[in-house]
């Protein structure tokens, strides 16, 4: 049995060295399909790896309470959009002073994302983005500290002249490894003492946490002030199971604070990390389903050109297939040798197929800063699918040369 096996391997790469030009068509359309399909889920393997690691950094115990996003209200009378008003740094302080929980509790907000940086002859791009913050935000926001010291409750209170920068930001200023701790820069129009530097975390998707500038929150209040701006709260637990008690007392404490009326909706939202990457993950699922569509037509078109090939194949080899019959091979011997052709070809579009669909896969992953993804399960399913293909192809020209009647196929030349 094995030995038949390997003879119906060797004649069907014999076949294809004989008819190269065709049988690289059609396993390069067989290779673009399974190459759309794992590149493509390969890629969305990717992301939602990165965006599980980046989005849950902070931990699966921690919540933000922000301003809530514009609604429409739609009634019987009233057709009018409900503007919610933003989070104020009383209100926010309020909270975190009055918070009577098992947590850590910080505030923050955004002054600026087009700041310069400035240090002697060096600067940076005007996109650096610039965060008020607290004494809490690094525990809170999941960074960590690679040089230097973290603010003191006295620095954000008095809106002090100190800034924690990203790892991007000491790599663009401090050039031959100038130690950033202690050295004077400009941010925008005003100067700051360097005293800490983020750890480096990587980016995606063109925007670079470590390219972030931290000042005191009360810092930022004064010198870059604008109207209407909003705070947010961000709360970690100190265990993952108090998380919702956590926000079953934030809520009610908060809307104390805001002075929402009995009945009413929250004026504020509160968002978990998780939920985060479910919605994020939840609207990829789109995506996977075109790549399943496009790889299905595709291999729904490469299936009709090899079975065209195996057609074409069984017309010229009629007078091999009578000899063959003719000297004792069966009906069952010919329709195997043609179904291990389709197999064959279809296994070579299938394995060029996956290994490029890999590699444009994991170029995306490189481009966010996601893991290196091998996807076993697309990487089975592309084999399955051309499996499929090469059976559903290579049955009508394996049962139409099995039927050939070996008198007529000997003179049909």
């Amino acid at each position: 049995m094995n030995g038949l096996f390997f003879e119906n391997i060797r004649i069907s790469l014999e076949s294809i060295r004989t008819h190269l030009v065709r049988t690289i068509l059609t396993v390069l359309i067989i290779a673009f399909g399974i190459m759309a399909l794992v590149g493509i889920l390969t890629s969305i393997d990717a992301i939602e790896y990165f965006l599980t690691e980046k989005f849950t950094m902070m931990g699966d115990n921690t919540f933000n309470i922000k301003k809530r996003s514009m609604r429409i209200q739609i009634g019987s009378e009233v057709h009018r959009a409900r503007y919610y008003e933003a989070i104020s740094y009383e209100e926010a302080i309020n909270f975190k002073d009055n918070y009577d929980f098992p947590a850590f509790t910080s505030v923050h907000t955004f002054a600026t994302h087009i700041a310069t940086l400035k240090y002697k002859s060096e600067k940076t791009n005007p996109n650096i983005r610039v965060v008020g913050t607290d004494e809490n935000y690094l525990i809170t926001s999941g960074n960590e500290l690679s040089e230097g010291r973290n603010f003191i409750p006295n620095e954000v209170h008095f809106g002090a002249h100190v800034t924690i920068i990203g790892s991007e930001l000491k790599k663009d200023l401090f050039k031959n490894n100038v130690d950033p701790i202690g050295k004077i820069i400009s941010i925008g129009p005003g100067k700051y003492r360097v005293i800490g530097v983020l750890a480096e975390k990587g980016s995606s998707f063109g925007f670079s946490g470590d390219r972030n500038c931290l000042l005191p929150l009360n810092n930022v209040r004064q010198y870059f002030s604008r109207p209407n701006r909003s705070y947010t709260i961000n709360v970690m637990t100190s265990q993952p199971e108090l998380m919702e008690s956590a926000i079953g007392e934030a809520t009610g404490l908060f809307r104390i604070i805001r002075g929402t009326p009995l009945g009413e909706d929250n004026d504020f939202e509160i968002t978990k990390s998780d939920k985060l990457v479910s919605m994020f993950i939840e609207n990829l699922k789109y995506i996977r389903y075109a790549a399943i569509f496009i790889g299905a037509i595709t291999l729904l078109g490469a299936a009709i050109g090899l079975m065209n090939i195996m057609l074409v194949s069984v017309t010229e080899r009629t007078k091999e297939i009578g000899i063959r019959k003719a000297t004792g091979a069966t009906s069952r011997a010919i329709k195997n040798q043609f179904f291990a052709e389709a197999i064959v070809i279809a296994q070579i579009g299938g394995f060029l197929g996956i290994i490029f669909g890999i590699g444009i896969g994991n170029i995306l992953s490189f481009i966010i800063g996601s893991s290196f993804i091998i996807p076993w399960i697309w990487i089975i399913v592309g084999v399955g699918l051309c499996l499929v293909v090469a059976i559903a192809s290579g049955y009508l020209p394996a049962t139409k040369a099995a039927k050939l009647d070996p008198i007529e196929s000997l003179r049909y030349e």
